[in-house]
């Protein structure tokens, strides 16, 4: 089905027609999807638009190819309209490779981003963030596209939409955020998770335009969309609108649906069907006939029918592409060159890096908190403000959750978001953003939504800063597929990585401990690259492999020197990234010391070293001349005082027992 574009008016026959048939499609392919999923065809849930139709339609009317689309577990009638054929939604939730997923989505997860239709969440709110993103994307590049979020009313209670609608509003973002309101959340009532009755007045408190309308008059919703979508291009900004509706087939296909609505309420909204209404007004207004109608009504049909049979024969998806797109595929780099001589800090190493990328990419952005004119709170955004302007380099409020979900949306619409979150520990309040949504839109989309986040922090103990400022969490987050996790220790490596992740088509979060920001190191002056994956040998040695991350290397170092004057020969292992890790070189350590030892700041359980200790067991076993050790911090959350800090890191004297204690077993 072709989107329409243009203002549909009451006297306008060809557009009352394509949208009564774009109604009609929606109709027609769900309530063939219900008897499939009755018939055991598909395979998990089918979250149905029934009565609801008029929406959908009303909004995509006046969206063209470029304006794209963000929606939430009910969305095939957003799909339909936006232009994804009902042969491929079908298919799609029979878990064939003709689906517009290629069958990795099913009904909650729909990707066709060919037409605009840019994704589909089984969690509530990430599309709200998504497409403000979207709309940041396009004021950066200058466009008149929009982004249009639909949602339901259950996600006007949920972060995402305050922070969204919020961020939206001050930066006045070309987005629609279509509130779909009908009536329950799963099955909790409007009336009960609100405290606020109306939606469309909660638009006022972010600046915005609220407006409510009749969301089963096809007519009402064009109207009030076509104004939105104006203002929107014309730089006025976004525009919440409230369409009250209403479902009238249960949350979802199998679930029981009268223990919190009744049989007579569900009839009585039966009567105000969208489809009928306007069929109705078509016949009065002698616009159209119903021999008219019917033969787009048997066109529809028919459309719906060959639908669900093709996709019944349509082959499923190679099961050996199961892994495929997790990651973009990778560019290979030339080898990094020397250091040279030229010192500087790590600090100064990365903002080489992000001034040299920004100067040579306009679709390279930064948010953050404070890294507008004051640089960031670690430097690391110095001088670029005056250079690239506000929109580039831009201040957020405190809304990591917001700002992250935001970069997802940026991604996937062409621009490469820079996420600034100061400390490692603020950005766990956008965990979802980043493991649900961030993670997992590659492969969601079977490659054809790229996710060029860098995010970038601060970790690690010291300082006194306590629990809420010194996390490590490269074990956490390199434990899910989709994440590049990098952990550098000196300026050469910071710079050459960080202008790895800048250019790089996956999400990269860049971990920066703050015991190595000042240290100096030798640095080349021109731009590089250091391919993820790839291991230092910090030093090289015969008599045990020791393998330290960030702020450890540099304490290992230090014992290195102290134990060489003992005999004592290490050979010291940085693997620079987490995800993907370099084992192959720590192997090959391995078999020519027969020893090894991790040395970790953060938490042992299901850490760093676990994973590489599991690793060279499996494939060294008989390399080793001793069992592989790990030393790690306490496991504790980050204490204030002085003392206690100092007694949960390795210290000097544990590294230099640790190894002690390794090479005389």
């Amino acid at each position: 089905m072709a989107t329409m574009t243009g203002h549909a008016v009451r006297n306008d026959k060809q557009a009352l027609l394509a949208i009564y048939k774009a109604m009609q499609t929606i109709r027609r392919t769900e309530e063939h999807m219900a008897r499939a999923h009755q018939r055991g065809l598909i395979h998990g849930a089918c979250h149905t638009y029934v009565g609801e139709e008029a929406i959908a339609v009303g909004v995509c009317a006046h969206l063209g190819a470029e304006d794209v689309v963000f929606s939430t577990h009910r969305g095939h009638g957003h799909a339909l309209a936006k232009g994804v054929t009902p042969q491929s939604l079908v298919a799609e939730l029979l878990g064939r490779e003709t689906g517009c997923s290629r069958g990795r989505g099913g009904s909650m997860h729909l990707f066709a981003p060919e037409v605009g239709m840019m994704g589909t969440s089984g969690i509530v709110g990430p599309c709200i963030l998504q497409a403000a993103g979207a709309g940041y994307s396009f004021k950066l590049m200058k466009s008149d596209h929009v982004a249009v979020a639909f949602f339901g009313d259950g996600a006007v209670n949920n972060g995402a939409f305050h922070e969204g609608l919020n961020m939206a509003g001050i930066w006045k973002l070309p987005v629609l955020f279509i509130c779909e309101n009908n009536g329950f959340a799963t099955e909790i009532p409007f009336e009960y998770a609100s405290g606020s009755r109306s939606v469309a007045a909660r638009a006022s408190a972010y600046g915005l335009p609220g407006v409510e309308v009749d969301g089963n008059d096809v007519l009402a919703v064009s109207k009030a969309a076509l104004e939105a979508v104006e203002r929107a291009r014309g730089g006025g900004g976004a525009t919440l609108i409230e369409c009250k509706t209403y479902r009238t087939r249960a949350h979802a296909e199998g679930m029981g649906d009268f223990t919190y609505r009744t049989r007579e309420e569900v009839e009585q909204w039966k009567t105000r069907c969208p489809i009928l209404r306007l069929r109705q007004m078509l016949v009065e207004a002698a616009i159209a006939n119903e021999a008219e109608l019917r033969a787009i009504d048997d066109e529809v049909e028919a459309m719906a029918v060959e639908a669900v049979t093709l996709a019944e024969q349509a082959a499923w998806p190679d099961p050996s592409t199961a892994a495929d797109h997790v990651y973009a595929t990778p560019v290979r780099v030339d080898n990094p060159p020397p250091t040279g001589n030229r010192e500087t800090s790590f600090m100064k190493a990365t903002l080489e890096a992000l001034t040299y990328e920004m100067e040579n990419n306009s679709r390279i952005y930064v948010m953050g908190e404070g890294i507008g004119v004051r640089g960031g709170n670690f430097a690391t955004t110095t001088g670029l403000f005056d250079r690239f302007g506000p929109v580039r380099l831009c201040d957020t409020p405190i809304s990591e959750r917001g700002f992250v979900g935001m970069a997802a949306g940026a991604a996937m619409t062409g621009t490469r978001p820079v996420v600034d979150f100061m400390f490692a520990d603020f950005v766990l309040d956008a965990v979802g953003e980043i493991l649900n949504q961030i993670a997992k839109v590659q492969y969601m989309s079977s490659g054809r939504l790229k996710m060029p986040v860098l995010l970038r922090g601060c970790i690690g103990v010291g300082n006194s800063a306590a629990t809420h400022h010194s996390g490590n969490y490269s074990s956490m987050y390199a434990h899910f597929p989709g994440l590049r996790v990098v952990v550098p220790s000196c300026p050469y490596d910071a710079k050459g990585l960080l202008t790895r992740a800048l250019r790089c088509d996956d999400p990269v979060l860049f971990l920066e401990h703050r015991g190595v920001l000042s240290i100096k190191g030798p640095v080349p002056e021109g731009s590089y690259e250091i391919e993820f994956g790839r291991a230092a040998v910090v030093r090289e040695g015969t008599d045990v492999t020791v393998v330290a991350l960030a702020m450890m290397v540099h304490q290992v170092r230090k014992v290195c020197d102290v134990l060489a004057k003992e005999g004592i020969s290490v050979e010291l292992i940085d693997p620079r990234t987490v995800a993907p890790l370099d084992v192959e070189t720590i192997h090959a350590s391995v078999r020519k010391t027969g020893r090894l030892l991790i040395v970790d700041e953060t938490f042992a359980p299901f850490g760093l070293g676990a994973e590489i200790a599991a690793q060279v067991a499996d494939a060294g076993f008989d390399d080793l001349d001793a069992p592989i050790r790990r030393l790690n911090g306490v496991h504790t959350p980050t204490p204030y005082s002085p003392p206690l800090e100092a007694a949960v890191v390795p210290g000097l004297d544990a590294i230099a027992k640790a190894i002690r204690d390794l090479v005389a077993e």
